[in-house]
């Protein structure tokens, strides 16, 4: 098991704000699935709040309307072939995280999964918006516990020294990019 720290809940929504791919993990009933997401976004500080796209026609979709919750798990950089492969087939194929020899364990608050080998991970209940869901897919959710990976994740900054640990932004057509070099600007107005 790799190593995972609380993140304090006033620091969570970090753990999204430079855009990352997400694979959203749901259970239910003694179900379970994973999908890749990168329509995710944070929403507010206080509670901490997110933002994700569940198309409707998905087995995530159904476990998250029907649990009212799921996880927000960030992979790292060597999580690539499966975030891929769990975006491209559906749950109802079969347990991808079976068929893809993933790996989960479990959080504190939430049922659904956590999955190994990703950075970060936040788990969430659903705040129904029912016409959002309906019109647009968009789930809302607040963040009830989060987690990340100590080596790339402390004090509330992101630090990716180590290249294999670097988070990952999905383009297209399995081209990925991963998460680049940091710099710091100081503001010209102090």
């Amino acid at each position: 098991m790799q190593p995972y720290a609380s993140v304090p809940l006033s620091k969570a929504t970090t753990l999204l704000n430079h855009g990352p791919v997400t694979l959203v993990s749901s259970a239910h009933d003694g179900a379970r699935n994973v999908m890749a997401a990168s329509w995710a976004m944070p929403l507010d500080f206080t509670p901490p709040k997110v933002a994700v796209v569940i198309d409707a026609t998905t087995m995530t979709r159904r476990l998250v309307e029907s649990s009212g919750e799921f996880v927000l798990n960030i992979p790292a950089r060597g999580l690539a072939e499966a975030t891929l492969a769990v975006g491209s087939r559906s749950g109802d194929e079969g347990d991808k995280f079976e068929v893809l020899g993933l790996r989960t364990f479990q959080g504190t608050v939430v049922e659904a999964p956590l999955l190994e080998g990703c950075v970060a991970w936040l788990e969430c209940k659903v705040l129904p918006e029912p016409h959002n869901q309906q019109r647009y897919d968009l789930f809302l959710a607040e963040v009830v516990a989060a987690w990340a990976d100590p080596r790339v994740f402390a004090n509330g900054r992101w630090r990716f020294e180590d290249g294999a640990l670097r988070t990952m932004h999905y383009v297209a057509g399995g081209d990925f990019f991963a998460t680049g070099e940091s710099f710091k600007v100081r503001n010209a107005i102090d």
